[in-house]
């Protein structure tokens, strides 16, 4: 009885029924679900030479679409990309008054996850027991403090080590980096057409007068949708086809000690749609 009553006070506490903050938060988890599971599918490629791989990481990407679709479809839309939310903005679906607010929610979102999926796969290691800092970041001195994780993957995978570039690197887990025979003018091309393909489609299944997909597997086609587009596309960059995605996770590993490498184009890191 005293539970019950204590939710129904929270609930009325924090519940909101300013639509544009109800939309906000959507946004957010919408954003944090389908980052944490597509960062985390890299990490296991990365990490775990036995439990994951090329078609796992592709296949988590798609399906966190999917669950972040179904998480805040039917309030936010669960845009969780800027440039679906920029073409909604070019057809007068979307106001262009909320797209600048949407952009800094999915970043943030982006950037949030990158930090929970830090915790789970660095943690502390070896070094905590020694007594050892990780290094000069803030985030990693913090965690040392904190002792939040017990030793685990990326610590054990780069002997402790951040870096962006080598046969050890573990930046890529977080955001996408281009092959090496990539240059920056097809790198923007591979994802102004990659990017183009996925909302072209998106809206041939928003269009009422296409062939309808059965309601409520929406978001499972555009899973199959984003799956197909990094199978066909991902060589050349990692197929990030979202700015939110890539900048979010590539802000928080500039902060947590990868250092300013992470905004640098280095010729001989060679991660590609490998590195996602």
């Amino acid at each position: 009885m005293g539970t019950t009553s204590f939710l129904t006070r929270a609930r009325g506490l924090l519940r909101t029924q300013n639509q544009l903050v109800r939309e906000c938060l959507a946004e957010l988890l919408a954003t944090f679900v389908m980052m944490i599971i597509a960062l985390s599918s890299a990490a296991q490629k990365i990490t775990f030479e036995t439990k994951g791989n090329l078609l796992t990481s592709y296949l988590g990407g798609a399906l966190a679409v999917m669950a972040g679709i179904y998480v805040a479809g039917g309030i936010s839309g669960a845009h969780m990309n800027p440039a679906f939310s920029l073409a909604m903005c070019l057809i007068e679906q979307f106001p262009w008054w909320k797209f600048p607010i949407f952009v800094v929610v999915q970043t943030l979102g982006s950037f949030l996850s990158a930090g929970a999926v830090y915790i789970l796969y660095y943690g502390m290691g070896e070094q905590h027991w020694a007594r050892e800092p990780h290094g000069d970041a803030g985030v990693a001195r913090l965690m040392d403090m904190l002792c939040l994780c017990p030793p685990d993957a990326i610590w054990h995978y780069s002997n402790g080590t951040l870096t962006v570039s080598g046969p050890l690197e573990t930046a890529s887990i977080f955001a996408t980096y281009p092959a090496d025979y990539v240059s920056i003018a097809n790198g923007f091309l591979d994802q102004v057409i990659g990017t183009g393909v996925l909302i072209v489609v998106v809206m041939g299944l928003m269009d009422t007068r296409n062939k309808a997909v059965p309601k409520g597997l929406e978001p499972v086609v555009v899973a199959l949708l984003v799956m197909s587009i990094e199978c066909s596309m991902g060589a050349n960059c990692g197929c990030p086809l979202n700015p939110a995605r890539d900048i979010g996770p590539r802000l928080f590993t500039y902060l947590a000690g990868w250092g300013p490498e992470v905004f640098r184009w280095v010729e001989g890191r060679g991660q590609g749609g490998d590195g996602r």
